[in-house]
Order: C-alpha cells, then structure tokens, then sequence
C-alpha cells in the first residue's frame, strides 16, 4: 500500500492558553518518525479532560511530547521509523500519544499501538487507548481489583467510567457508580453497575453500605478529590483501595488519618501522561492480552457521546466543559 505524505498537514493549536475559542486550525510540517515511532494517517481523535485542562494552561505537555492536544488516535500507519518490529505500513492501528493527536498526522510510539477490534470503526478505536490504558493501571495494576469485590467509580458516565463499569463487571466485581442525573445513572447501570448512585440528591456512603451489608467497598476509584476524600474513606472496606486520578473538586484536603490506619486502607493514584514509554508499552501489553480479547468479542465497547469535525475541536471542547454527555468525544479527522 502506498501513500503519499505531504510535507505540511492541518493540525489544531492552543493559540494561547483559555477557553475553548483558543483551539486554531494551523498548518504545521508532517513530523518525521524516530526510532521505534511510525507516522500514522489520523482518522480520528479521542478528545480527553486533560486536553481541556491543557488548553487552560494547567497541564503542560512533558519535555518532548507535542504542544499539540490529543493523547489518543486510531488511523493508518503511513512511514516507519528505524528499530520498529511488529508493524507494517497500512497497518491500521489505535494508540496512546503523548500529545499530537488533534491533526492529520501523529507520530506514535509502536510499542504503544494496538489493533483495531474486530467489527470497531476508527471513531471507535480512536475512543479506547486513553481510557483503558488509565482504568487498567488504576484499578486491575494498583488497586488489584479482583473478582467478588465491590467497586464504585465516580463520574461514572464519564469516558472514565463507562470504562471502568465494563471491565469491572467483565472481570466480576460487583459495581457501583456515581452520576449527576437520571439519565447518566441508568446509562451506567445499562452497563453493568448494579446501581448509580444520583449525586445530587443521594449519599453515595449511605448506599453503598447498604447494598454491601455494613462491610463498605474494596475499591474506589475517584476522579473528584476535594470534599469526596473522607467520604471515601468512610465508603470503603477493611483492606479498601482507594485511587485517584483527577480532583475536580479541588487538590487540597482536610484528612483525617485515623480510619486509614483503623481499616488499614490503601490510598494511591497516579497520573499517565508523564509515564515512561516502558510503563505504558506495559500497560499496552497487559491490554492487548486480556482486554483486546473482550473488545473483539463484542463483550465491551467504547460509549460515543458525540462526533465532531476536527475544525469543531472548539465545540468538542465546549461539550465536554458543559459536562452533559455520556461517554467520550471523538474528532473525526480523515474518514
């Protein structure tokens, strides 16, 4: 299979960090590949919190990742670099990047590249590396989450948590999830919670302590931080694991550390972007052995909420600040 690739491509920029009218269509050179790295022919663009939180300044991208945003692309591999094994060019291919991802051409790290699902469009793929890469090494790598456990994910309609409800249900735990409406809440548990728990007007503690009979949960994972911390701590089991891996209600938090020492509780978390590429091409491992397997028997799938033009990164931003949608957004960019 042949292709010409040109020389400049169109990729969308943070022209200034701020709202999601800073994301500009520019013209940038094609990126050459280097060792290990293959240049891919984007066909779509995962759209991630992180991306957002880039674009607002707040989470600069690590020494030698792209400015550009996007921590996730399906498309075709185009140009290999040296050293690359396992891949040929028209390879068509998911991956986790480190930025780049919001163009017509990425440059991806072959270790981290992964198959196409069986019967999944590139809109689809494009939706799995950034999400199931972080559920996998939260909650089955650091949390350990196991079979007969109980599990709650907050924001469970997120692309986060329509995950992390599949695997977990896949893999046997008992789930439960948090979200803000009734619509969210039945999205979740069409996806396998046993119950979501409405934020707004019901006490996640409270329920979940009913539904386990007084024990509490195992597993947390948690996305809000702030004031939900010692709620968490309340929630969970003796042995519980909580994990976090955002704090959209805040950094900062007043803890009590008596019932992590009385429980003898776990309390972790981890960001991925800045990993090393052997940590991720781990994870990837891990994924395509006993994930990939899932996804091609259609025991699991990605959640779409919306599809968007690459030229309407602005609106797919927009969206996601507004908070409304279940599951992921994903930039068409060559389909």
């Amino acid at each position: 299979m042949s292709h010409t690739t040109p020389e400049n491509m169109t990729a969308i920029e943070i022209s200034t960090p701020g709202g999601p009218d800073v994301l500009k269509p520019v013209s940038r050179p094609v990126p050459t590949p280097d060792h290990g790295q293959v240049l891919v022919k984007v066909a779509a663009a995962g759209v991630n919190r992180p991306d957002v939180i880039q674009r607002q300044g707040l989470y600069p991208p690590p020494p030698g990742a792209s400015d550009l945003p996007g921590l996730e692309v399906a498309g075709t591999v185009v140009t290999m670099g040296p050293g690359v094994t396992g891949l040929s060019i028209g390879d068509k291919i998911c991956a986790l990047v480190s930025g780049g991802g919001y163009a017509e051409y990425c440059l991806v790290d072959a270790c981290l590249a992964l198959p196409i699902p069986h019967g999944a469009s590139m809109v689809e793929a494009a939706a799995l590396p950034e999400t199931f890469f972080t559920v996998w090494t939260n909650v089955f790598d650091r949390a350990r989450l196991k079979a007969g456990e109980t599990f709650l994910v907050h924001g469970g309609s997120s692309g986060i948590g329509t995950t992390a409800i599949q695997l977990a249900n896949c893999f046997g735990a008992r789930v439960f999830a948090t979200a803000g409406t009734a619509e969210k809440c039945a999205a979740c548990e069409d996806l396998g919670a046993e119950k979501a728990i409405n934020y707004r007007d019901e006490d996640f503690v409270a329920i979940t302590q009913s539904r386990t009979d007084g024990r509490g949960l195992d597993v947390i994972l948690d996305m809000v931080g702030g004031d939900y911390v010692p709620r968490n701590l309340k929630a969970l089991a003796i042995e519980g694991r909580l994990v976090n891996i955002a704090f959209l209600g805040g950094a900062q938090v007043d803890l009590n550390l008596f019932p992590i020492m009385l429980k003898r509780l776990t309390m972790t978390g981890s960001t991925l972007r800045p990993r090393s590429l052997e940590d991720k091409a781990a994870i990837a491992d891990a994924l395509r052995t006993k994930v990939w397997p899932l996804l091609n028997e259609g025991r699991i799938a990605p959640v779409i909420s919306n599809r968007c033009p690459l030229s309407a990164a602005e609106y797919a931003h927009a969206v996601m600040e507004k908070g409304d949608h279940i599951g992921k957004i994903v930039l068409e960019v060559d389909l």
